[in-house]
């Protein structure tokens, strides 16, 4: 793999892990259109944990509340957060449905899922429910309101991520939208419940490195280039998309997510993936 190949993969999964677009999307097709081959696991273990840290860093504060509250500690600088002591534990309960359903379903989504044809209708089929969301939520709750069942309906949305196109922030923005959370909590809470399911999938994926003999001597380079630029650029996209949803609706995204998946599902008439 070249530095350039690195840097534009590492960019495009920053981006796109949490702009409401989906990064599976992104990281398949391009490959595909510019012919390169898998990046492997590897590399994908260095966008893992470069988006790991991109939302470590961003909500460090708020983790450091979270968990301090679950320990029952009132610390803390958010009065939002103080209002809802038991979020470590919803954030828990509702990573359980995406826990259960990589377990199940994830080598299934990596395979038979994989392909342009999914992957174009489910930008597109997302994209509407996205729109549909945002059009018709009351937008009246904020984080402090988030009740269990409100988790468990995000958790359950998370889980449905593993499906390529879906995208993580997208679907669970959307299903804390229809739980009537404002846009900018529904993004809060998505990022907070994608930090713990980012973690499990790059350790689950670094022990599978180190039982296929550990890093080659000629992925160091790439890694460092991708675990940089992913933080770096994934780090920027979160306080990109904290703003705007402060002021504006996801229209833009639905509108990049349709168009997208037209062109996805016109390509994919044409030519096929690369083998």
């Amino acid at each position: 793999m070249s530095l350039t190949q690195a840097f534009v993969l590492a960019l495009i999964q920053g981006l796109t892990e949490f702009l409401p677009i989906s990064s599976s999307a992104h990281l398949a097709l391009t490959p595909w259109l510019f012919g390169w081959k898998d990046q492997g696991l590897a590399f994908d273990i260095a966008l893992h944990f470069g988006t790991l840290l991109a939302v470590a860093i961003y909500f460090f504060r708020d983790w450091m509340q979270v968990i301090a509250q679950g320990c029952g500690l009132r610390l803390g600088h958010d009065p939002e957060l103080k209002r809802n002591p038991n979020l470590l534990w919803l954030l828990a309960a509702a990573s359980l449905p995406v826990g259960i359903a990589g377990l199940l379903f994830k080598e299934y989504a990596e395979t038979a899922l994989r392909s342009p044809w999914v992957i174009g209708t489910m930008l597109i089929a997302v994209g509407l429910l996205m729109y549909w969301a945002d059009a018709n939520s009351k937008r009246n709750k904020s984080i402090d309101h988030i009740t269990l069942f409100d988790a468990m309906v995000i958790g359950v949305a998370q889980a449905l991520a593993i499906v390529p196109g879906t995208s993580r922030s997208g679907i669970t923005i959307t299903a804390g939208l229809f739980q009537s959370l404002d846009r900018s909590a529904a993004a809060r809470f998505s990022f907070l419940l994608s930090t713990p399911a980012i973690f499990a999938a790059a350790a689950k994926q670094f022990l599978d490195l180190n039982k296929a003999g550990g890093v080659p001597e000629a992925m160091v380079a790439p890694m460092i280039v991708g675990i940089t630029v992913s933080a770096v650029s994934g780090w920027a996209a979160i306080g990109f998309l904290m703003i705007y949803l402060r002021r504006a609706s996801l229209r833009a995204f639905v509108l990049y997510r349709v168009f997208f998946g037209i062109i996805i599902l016109a390509l994919a008439f044409f030519r096929h993936p690369a083998g």
